[in-house]
Order: structure tokens, then C-alpha cells, then sequence
């Protein structure tokens, strides 16, 4: 077993071009015994965003703290404190802070060999 609080997790800023203001904690992953998936906790600063993009497998996503938007197959839906999302494979998305608060979101995606 495996317990932390997720900002004891050193914070991997992302560095995509095409990303403002995101900051990564993989908090349970392979390094943690983990074999089957990752969670990563996610922090959008006001006004921050992923980058817009896909890929071949599919993840869930809990929104813990503030308030955005996800742009998803060319729609775009407000998500706030509670909220979550299931993004299939091979759909196009981006997240992005709409707030005036740091945004906190948790994603899970499977384990690629």
C-alpha cells in the first residue's frame, strides 16, 4: 500500500509549447507498485491549459478544485468541483483554467509497456 498526500510528489512542470501554467505529480504509477495504471494529480494555474491532443487509449479525469473548461470533440463543457469526464481513445481534448484559482484535476491512464 501506498499513502501521500499528492504535493509531496515533486511537481514536473509540463514543458509542451503548446501547455501554459500545468504542473504534474504522478502520484501512483510502476515506481509506487502500481501495475495496471497511473494516476497523475494535475495543477492549471488561472488561465493555464493542457495541450490540445489525443492519443490511442482512454482515461477518466476528476476535477477536485476550481473551474474550466474541457473542449472535447469540438464542444466545449464547464466543469467545476466534483465533476468528471471520460475521455475515449482517439478523441481530441484540451482542459483549461477558466478561474481565478489554481485548478486541480486527477487523471488516470492505463500503463504502456
Amino acid at each position: 500500500m501506498h499513502i501521500q498526500h499528492y504535493k509531496k510528489v515533486e511537481g514536473v512542470a509540463v514543458t509542451s509549447p503548446d501547455a501554459k501554467g500545468a504542473t504534474m505529480h504522478v502520484v501512483a504509477g510502476p515506481q509506487q507498485g502500481a501495475q495496471n495504471f497511473t494516476m497523475r494529480v494535475f495543477e492549471l494555474e488561472p488561465g493555464g491549459y493542457s495541450f490540445d491532443h489525443h492519443h490511442d487509449f482512454e482515461h477518466e479525469i476528476f476535477f477536485h478544485q476550481g473551474k474550466g473548461e474541457v473542449d472535447y470533440n469540438e464542444k466545449t463543457i464547464k466543469v467545476s468541483p466534483g465533476d468528471t469526464a471520460f475521455i475515449p481513445p482517439n478523441v481530441q481534448h484540451q482542459i483549461r483554467n477558466t478561474g481565478d484559482e489554481t485548478m486541480v484535476f486527477v487523471c488516470v491512464i492505463p500503463n504502456r509497456e
